[in-house]
């Protein structure tokens, strides 16, 4: 692993780093922020999974989170959104939603991207594995939260992995991608053209096969433009209520599918994370 950055913030350490990848073939690159802490002292993680055309920087740009895991110590982690460099395979048109900075967080099956896009065993195997070497990260205590694809990724993750996350949370998710066009395209030229291979990641389909959290914390943007057509909290809603999570959706209004947003309310997810963070 080798440090880009380093600076300063909030009496803490806001890092990016870098370093070759086994899952992915690929350099990748992540972000961290270490809270002020006393040496010794294991603190607990919070992942972040970034959205369509996105990597690492964009939340920790402008996430504006150092404040809130200060205060709270928590340890925030931000990945990239898909391999890069040479020999990656992108959309053939050039597209933002496939490809390049929207590997979906699956594992592909399908050629040419089986040979890289294998974010799923890099977020879920890979890079946990190297936070808790190089940091003062008590993986005992981990949760889960993303945007749009990101919280997609982060509902999946946590829904099929029962007991390794004590909370998890999403800004403005695709909920149901079997039932989107985002999703479609995605999963398809990922895993192939069989729907019932799709369902390991979609949430929505998860839940009514039986997987279950003990609750789930969404915000939604009124103005979003991606609401009605790929986003579906209702699909949500419908499937927590069937099977018993309690879901706290907040619509908020007048807010759209931006960092504004998700800055906004960055805080009452890191709070709600660490509530259970702290109790689990």
């Amino acid at each position: 692993m080798e440090q880009v950055s380093t600076n300063k913030a909030f009496g803490g350490a806001q890092g990016v780093y870098k370093h070759a990848s086994a899952a992915t073939g690929t350099e990748m690159t992540f972000s961290v922020f270490v809270p002020p802490h006393q040496p010794g002292t294991k603190l607990p993680v919070v992942w972040y999974l970034s959205g369509l055309t996105c990597t690492h920087a964009n939340v920790t740009e402008k996430g504006e989170f150092r404040h809130i895991c200060a205060e709270l110590g928590l340890i925030f982690v931000a990945p990239d959104t898909s391999p890069r460099g040479e020999g990656v395979p992108d959309d053939p048109a050039g597209a933002y939603d496939f490809g390049l900075g929207a590997g979906f967080y699956v594992d592909a099956t399908q050629a040419p991207f089986d040979s890289h896009y294998k974010m799923w065993s890099y977020v879920t195997e890979e890079l946990p594995a190297l936070i808790a070497e190089n940091f003062p990260a008590d993986m005992a205590r981990q949760s889960i939260m993303g945007h749009s694809m990101g919280g997609h990724g982060a509902l999946t993750i946590a829904l099929r992995h029962p007991g390794r996350y004590a909370s998890v949370s999403a800004f403005a998710p695709i909920v149901a991608p079997s039932l989107v066009a985002w999703g479609k395209k995605a999963l398809t030229g990922y895993l192939g053209d069989d729907p019932a291979l799709w369902r390991e990641h979609d949430a929505v389909a998860l839940i009514e096969d039986g997987a279950r959290v003990a609750d789930l914390l969404i915000d939604q943007g009124s103005a979003d433009p991606f609401l009605a057509q790929e986003l579906r909290p209702e699909l949500l809603d419908n499937a927590c209520k069937a099977a018993g999570i309690d879901l706290i959706l907040n619509l908020r209004e007048d807010y759209d599918h931006s960092y504004y947003f998700i800055s906004t309310f960055m805080a009452d997810h890191l709070r709600w994370h660490a509530a259970r963070l702290i109790t689990n």
